[in-house]
């Protein structure tokens, strides 16, 4: 172990993620650390992605009928005839477990039109309410009243069938795709289950579940988590510990992922930033408090975070803890799902997802989850926490010091969008690298939607 000179302080500022961590104790393998860089097919995004209610009826139709996307996690839907209500900008599924696997159906009633249900619970049948036609949980027909009444219904009962969705299933998650065309699953996801393959997202729990309504298109919440550069604006407290322009940007297809260093400060920071002032920002020590982990100046706060990360997993894994690399412990692994999911990699609970709010285009529902690792019986999935349109992150406690940085993160999203609906500019501009996951996922937007 060298002293703080081993990487010279300004340089580990824009020293590319790829590079500096072959300078940590436990480096990541190498297919963690292999760089697939992204040329954009433009750099120019159309202001009326995010203001347009014709661009959003799009998304509708050739997006949302025909994507893969996240629905629910597999606790939710642990015992057969558990069911959850999927909606997605003005459509409505049903995400059952049967017995003989996970099924999705479109949650309308083939009679007139009702909702079939309301919200998430545990049923044997889907009954409508509204004049009582009734199907069993595989979709199939099981009465109506009145046959006699419906005598092309009678005739030919298996064209009565709940319409379905495709089914996919992949660390726990339980994804659905309107289209019967749809690619194979498998194939849209592509690599991701290799990279999570150690992160082991089936055995982990939801520990945290909020879901909370902003005034912002749900591509404008989204892209708020997309790249780095916003750290020293919006997140001040991090900027002595958190890198931003020496991040990781990769695209492998329908995911990519953007990697913040942690132990390395913002490029424009002010003067110089000793290691032990490093260690005290990430830990939140106070002047005058002495640090509560092990820290030796021969040493750097990015190993002093690694070992004491490590030791805190030790207790789940045990002596697995010693093959993880001080990168999945310490940085910040923001991986993205087409079109909406954002699961982090590493040794990190973070889950989001972005989604229109209703059929709303101007509005969104972004969920935050924590999905923890446990040993033995499986503790209770959370129930979400929904926070309105003016309520604050932090009446969430569950969040613990996350719904602080949610603070700052929203704090801008509205500004964005009424900003973006008063602007004179037909285009917003991204940059060519740092932020790569925007312009991919407008480009995967257009090969779906069109110009």
């Amino acid at each position: 172990m060298t002293t703080a000179p081993r990487v010279e302080e300004r340089a580990k500022r824009t020293t590319l993620w790829y590079d500096l961590v072959l300078d940590d104790p436990h480096p990541p393998p190498g297919y963690l650390r292999e760089r697939f860089s992204y040329e954009p097919r433009s750099t120019q995004i159309p202001v009326t992605r995010y203001t347009s209610r014709e661009w959003h009826e799009l998304e509708r139709t050739r997006l949302w009928r025909r994507v893969w996307q996240m629905a629910c996690r597999e606790e939710h839907i642990a015992d057969v005839g558990s069911y959850v209500v999927y909606d997605i900008a003005g459509d409505s599924y049903l995400v059952v477990r049967t017995r003989d696997g996970i099924k999705a159906f479109i949650n309308a009633c083939l009679h007139r039109g009702r909702a079939l249900k309301d919200y998430d619970g545990r049923c044997s049948e889907f009954r409508c309410s509204f004049h009582g036609f009734t199907w069993r949980l595989d979709g199939s027909l099981r009465y109506t009243p009145a046959p006699s009444e419906f005598p092309e219904i009678e005739a030919n009962r298996d064209d009565w069938r709940l319409p379905e969705a495709k089914v996919g299933r992949w660390g726990g998650f339980v994804f659905i795709n309107p289209d019967p065309d749809a690619e194979p699953f498998e194939a849209f996801l592509g690599t991701l289950p290799d990279h999570f393959a150690r992160w082991d997202f089936e055995h982990r729990y939801l520990q945290a579940h909020v879901a909370k309504k902003i005034r912002c298109n749900w591509k404008v919440a989204q892209e708020a988590f997309d790249e780095g550069l916003h750290l020293g604006a919006t997140h001040p407290q991090s900027a002595p510990y958190v890198g931003d322009v020496n991040a990781a940007v990769d695209v492998y297809g329908n995911y990519s992922r953007q990697i913040s260093p942690s132990g390395t400060p913002i490029e424009d920071l002010p003067g110089e930033a000793l290691e032990a002032d490093i260690l005290k920002r990430m830990l939140d020590v106070r002047e005058g408090e002495e640090l509560p982990i092990p820290f030796s100046q021969r040493s750097t706060a990015r190993d002093a975070m690694a070992q004491a990360g490590r030791e805190r997993w030790r207790q789940v894994l045990g002596d697995e803890a010693d093959d993880i690399c001080d990168a999945e412990l310490v940085d910040h692994w923001n991986y993205a799902v087409f079109p909406n999911l954002h699961p982090w990699g590493g040794y990190n609970r973070i889950v989001y997802r972005f989604r229109p709010n209703g059929d709303r285009h101007d509005e969104s529902i972004f969920e935050v989850m924590f999905l923890t690792p446990y040993r033995g019986e499986r503790p209770p999935t959370a129930p979400v926490t929904h926070l309105g349109f003016g309520e604050p992150w932090t009446n969430a406690p569950e969040l613990q010091t996350l719904g602080l940085v949610m603070e700052q993160d929203t704090f801008n999203m509205e500004a964005v969008q009424r900003g973006l609906e008063t602007t004179r500019r037909q285009h917003v501009t991204a940059s060519r690298f740092q932020e790569g996951m925007i312009t991919w996922r407008h480009d995967l937007l257009t090969r779906w939607i069109g110009e």
